[in-house]
């Protein structure tokens, strides 16, 4: 029997943020060059591939040189020997991804998004195995389907609690991104104190919000990431109802921009890692120097690398410039996903879900809620594990532990969330208490761990973020971690291609975009500075090179190398369930 059950795709185009990203891409249609321009884009994550895709259809020529053997950086995704589909994470596409819609639609791809029913689902913290959700009536436009969503549900907030809550959110919907802006040095723990928020919306929340938004608590995200989200659902009919794409995304969202880049006289090149960014004497690009010793020149450039990858190649050059210096400012956030089989199915829902749990973010059970890995016999759930280090606000630093260690701790929080269906297992400790009644047993896990993932979205990171100009003439940035107002996530990556290719694009018409206003502590801080060589990236695969992998010895040992950091307490050991280790203890 068919389990899942994909609903019709809402109506995402009648905003103004579509119409937006759609006049965009007719731009880049409606301008060809008259003599096309050679461009060499690092990386073939979505940003470069997004940035590949727009300059080829503005009629210039680009080649992305991607380090890894597989396309899409942090949503890229491979298969084990196993023949199993291994995601770097659990990736929902909303319907206020005003980029990512027009590029399923430019793409003649949007069958492949299975649209679920318009509503978020949380499991209840008190009250083991139940869940509770916020209904959205289909008819009702926005911002009223929204708060009577939150109205409607009994069991997360009180009728008072919720009329706290709505007055401080009124000034976003008047003032808008200025506002919104604004609140980047307040923290989400700082904003709800200061404008009298109860604490309980906090707890009941903003906690799922936080580490579903970027892995983190909310006593470490700024409010502007959370504002920045409930500014696109409040103002958008659709802009909260999920999709899952029906399969993994190398196959089918990578795959076809790659199609239209190589269609447009464009290239895709994979195991093609760079080694240097070669300058001339006054700071421009000369060259790429790749792994290989090949060089590949070009009439302009563009990073799509991570920004933790990048700041270890920066030229000699340019390492006493201030718009450099300011990614110093800026760093990647740990994330761990998870994926594990069980040997029966357990009760769930074809959605996305809220685990509301100290250790876990969110889950789908993806053999109900993918086609490509549906099964009716058996469960497969995809967990993110968040925050699962200091640098994030965990008081246990995850990233550093075994996989067992992991899979043990998250067994325990799925006892909770299916306390009838897991089953007692001498393996993890962690379910010793569960009933006879549970069967379910876990077949088989796999540990995903990014120890950097989107940029750590802490309080007052925003001004730092750079444009996707440059003081470089021949060179432009694009990545997710660029200034854009989709910030960290998929869409942010998209649009940030898209605004890099835009950059390029207008250069060839003689249009140079502004760069974004540089602080001036960091300007402070360059005088003096003498130049700096790269220390480049050490490595292979992706680890290396910013994304996420199965952790053998050889991946553990280079992450001590190139970031130690990321090991700090790992002397002290993790016993069953409980997390014995505490920062600064």
């Amino acid at each position: 029997m068919k389990l899942f059950k994909d609903f019709p795709k809402p109506n995402v185009e009648n905003t103004d943020n579509y119409r937006i990203s759609s006049t965009l891409s007719q731009k880049f249609a409606s301008n060809k060059p008259t003599t096309p321009k050679k461009v060499a884009i690092i990386g073939g994550g979505l940003s470069g591939l997004a940035c590949g895709k727009y300059l080829s259809e503005a009629g210039h020529v680009p080649t992305i040189y991607e380090a890894r053997d597989v396309l899409g950086g942090k949503v890229s995704a491979w298969k084990d020997k196993d023949g199993d589909w291994i995601e770097t994470g659990l990736h929902i596409f909303f319907g206020a991804y005003p980029n990512m819609m027009n590029l399923f639609k430019e793409l003649n791809i949007e069958d492949r998004l299975q649209w679920k029913v318009h509503k978020m689902i949380f499991a209840m913290q008190e009250l083991p195995g139940e869940f509770t959700t916020f209904d959205f009536i289909p008819g009702i436009p926005a911002p009223f389907n929204f708060g009577l969503a939150i109205l409607m549900n009994q069991k997360m907030l009180s009728l008072g609690e919720k009329i706290q809550t709505a007055p401080p959110l009124i000034p976003m919907l008047i003032e808008g991104q200025d506002f919104i802006d604004r609140q980047d040095e307040l923290s989400v723990t700082e904003f709800m104190r200061k404008y009298g928020m109860p604490e309980r919306i906090n707890r009941e929340v903003f906690i799922s919000m936080a580490k579903a938004l970027d892995f983190i608590d909310p006593d470490k995200l700024s409010m502007t990431v959370v504002l920045t989200a409930m500014n696109r659902f409040l103002n958008e009919d659709n802009g909260l109802q999920m999709a899952f794409l029906d399969g993994n995304q190398p196959d089918r969202l990578c795959e076809p921009m790659k199609e239209v880049i190589e269609r447009n006289g464009g290239e895709v090149k994979v195991s093609s890692p760079v080694k240097e960014i070669v300058t001339e004497e006054d700071g421009s690009v000369k060259h790429l120097l790749m792994r290989d010793g090949s060089k590949i020149v070009a009439d302009e450039y563009v990073s799509a690398m991570p920004v933790d990858v990048f700041k270890r190649f920066v030229p000699k050059k340019w390492s006493v410039m201030p718009f450099f210096r300011q990614f110093d400012e800026l760093e990647g956030i740990p994330v761990i996903n998870l994926h594990m089989w069980f040997d029966r199915k357990l009760k769930g829902v074809d959605h996305l879900t809220f685990s509301r749990s100290p250790l876990l973010s969110v889950y789908a059970d993806m053999s109900t809620t993918c086609k490509e890995y549906y099964d009716e016999e058996k469960s497969m759930l995809e967990l993110v594990f968040a925050p699962c280090s200091p640098l994030a606000g965990s008081p246990v630093n995850w990233i550093a532990k075994s996989d067992e260690e992991i899979i043990d701790a998250t067994m325990g929080d799925l006892a909770r969330l299916f306390p009838t269906e897991i089953a007692q297992d001498d393996k993890w400790p962690s379910t010793k208490n569960q009933s006879p009644q549970g069967k379910a047993k876990l077949t088989k896990f796999v540990v995903v761990k990014v120890p950097r993932s989107v940029y750590a979205a802490i309080p007052g990171r925003n001004k730092y973020r750079p444009s996707q100009t440059t003081p470089i003439p021949n060179f432009t940035l694009a990545g997710d971690w660029t200034s854009q107002k989709f910030l960290g996530s998929m869409e942010g990556a998209v649009l940030g291609g898209k605004l890099a290719a835009e950059v390029v694009v207008d250069k060839d018409k003689g249009i140079v975009k502004d760069l974004k206003e540089i602080q001036k502590s960091v300007i402070d801080k360059c005088v003096g500075l003498e130049e700096k060589e790269p220390v480049g990236v050490k490595g292979d695969g992706a680890i290396a090179w910013g994304g996420g992998a199965s952790f053998g010895e050889g991946n553990r040992e280079l992450l001590k190398e190139v970031d130690p950091v990321q090991f700090e307490g790992e002397e002290i050991k993790f016993e069953g369930r409980i997390a014995k280790e505490a920062v600064g203890a």
